[in-house]
């Protein structure tokens, strides 16, 4: 059964040629017009990767620090004890703590946060906490710069905060970010998706083979997508 789609989405699909790649400045305000929400909504960046999933080494997992953030208040947790504990709640976490808050994790299944980060010492105790924290995409880990020494704590914590987002391909060889807000500028957009864009680059397995980048797409809530030209968007210059 096909899906039914809203009138509002309707009129808003009508702005976008399905046949057409646009440039990422195009793409930038287009997607800003074709929002319909009646809140801020997220704009996410769709795109499918010429990669194996089933094969570790072609997996593709980093992060990106947007210049303009993501439009999204970011509580950021950390695994911490000691002096280092005292560093992340000077340099604004929002929970902080040791072997109490591993145990709060375990008896409640207290997920109510954006990110954890972890210092390496931790990491023994918080590996048990795989089963809460891994399916939900929160457990710490080195290549996603969440587990790092007391010394990097603050720098890791102001980051987190000010818009650094991980991304990570999914079975299908998928990978889904949001990159900002339908308030922001198309400049911000831009400046963000091509942030993004070089991040993904960069993540590129040595294994992978044949075009890495097959199609992008970016799209707000519950609007429509919009077709990227993938070279375009590789090539664009990245924000001064």
């Amino acid at each position: 059964m096909a899906q039914q789609r809203g009138k509002k989405y309707l009129e808003a699909a009508k702005k976008v040629d399905p046949d057409r790649l646009y440039t990422p400045e195009e793409a930038a305000q287009l997607v800003k017009d074709t929002s319909f929400t009646n809140f801020d909504a997220t704009i996410e960046v769709h795109l499918r990767l010429g990669i194996d999933p089933r094969h570790a080494d072609q997996t593709v997992r980093s992060t990106a620090s947007l210049p303009h953030g993501t439009g999204k208040t970011v509580r950021v947790l950390v695994f911490a004890q000691g002096d280092a504990e005292a560093a992340a709640q000077g340099a604004g976490a929002d929970i902080v703590g040791g072997d109490d808050l591993i145990q709060r994790i375990e008896k409640e299944n207290f997920v109510d946060f954006d990110v954890a980060v972890a210092t390496p010492d931790m990491m023994g105790k918080v590996g048990r906490l795989g089963r809460i924290l891994g399916r939900r995409g929160l457990m710490p880990n080195p290549k996603s710069g969440t587990v790092v020494p007391p010394g990097d704590l603050p720098r890791a914590i102001r980051e987190l905060k000010a818009g650094k987002v991980e991304f990570r391909n999914d079975k299908t060889g998928l990978v889904h970010v949001a990159i900002g807000k339908v308030s922001f500028s198309a400049d911000q957009i831009r400046d963000n998706l091509a942030v993004l864009m070089d991040a993904i680059k960069a993540a590129k397995p040595s294994g992978q083979k044949g075009v890495y980048i097959k199609s992008a797409t970016i799209t707000s809530t519950m609007g429509p997508g919009i077709a990227l030209d993938v070279t375009a968007a590789q090539n664009m210059a990245m924000p001064s």
